[in-house]
C-alpha cells in the first residue's frame, strides 16, 4: 500500500490552513497564528470526554489532529463550556508573551477549519457532541 495522500501532503495542507487562519484573524504571520490555533483546539479539547475528543480528532487533517492531542493530560478534569469571551480569554493564556490571538480567535479558527475538513464528516461528528461543542465551531 502506498502512503496515504493525507500524510504525504500533511505539511502542505497544514501551511494552507495556517495561511487561512492568519488571514482570517488579521495576524501578520503564520507563526503568530500558531498559538491561536493551538489555544483554540486545546480549549475545546478540555471540554470533551476522551471518547468525544478522539471522535472529533478523527475529522481533522493530520497535523491539526496531532496538535489537538499534543500535550494531553487525559486525567485533567473536564471543564464546562462557558461563554465565547471567557473561552477566548483561555485561548489567550497559552504562551502569553507570544500570543497574539484576537477576540475573534475561536470564530477565525473555526472558519479556517471548515475550509480544510470534509463538511459532512465535521457536521456528523459535531452532531454527536453536546450542543455547546457544536456552538463552539459555529461560524
Amino acid at each position: 500500500m502506498t502512503i496515504p495522500a493525507e500524510y504525504q501532503r500533511a505539511s502542505v495542507e497544514f501551511e494552507k490552513f495556517m495561511v487561512d487562519a492568519r488571514d482570517l484573524s488579521g495576524l501578520a504571520t503564520t507563526n503568530m497564528a500558531y498559538n491561536m490555533v493551538v489555544g483554540v483546539l486545546h480549549v475545546f479539547r478540555r471540554r470533551l470526554s476522551v471518547q468525544e475528543a478522539l471522535r472529533f480528532a478523527g475529522v481533522l487533517p493530520a497535523v491539526l489532529r496531532a496538535i489537538f492531542v499534543s500535550d494531553w493530560d487525559t486525567e485533567q478534569p473536564r471543564l464546562a463550556f462557558g461563554d465565547r469571551a471567557s473561552m477566548t480569554g483561555e485561548v489567550k493564556q497559552l504562551r502569553q508573551a507570544h500570543n497574539f490571538s484576537p477576540d475573534t480567535a475561536i470564530h477565525d479558527v473555526a472558519s479556517a477549519l471548515r475550509r480544510h475538513v470534509d463538511p459532512q464528516e465535521l457536521e456528523r461528528v459535531l452532531a454527536s457532541l453536546p450542543p455547546e461543542a457544536q456552538a463552539y465551531w459555529r461560524v
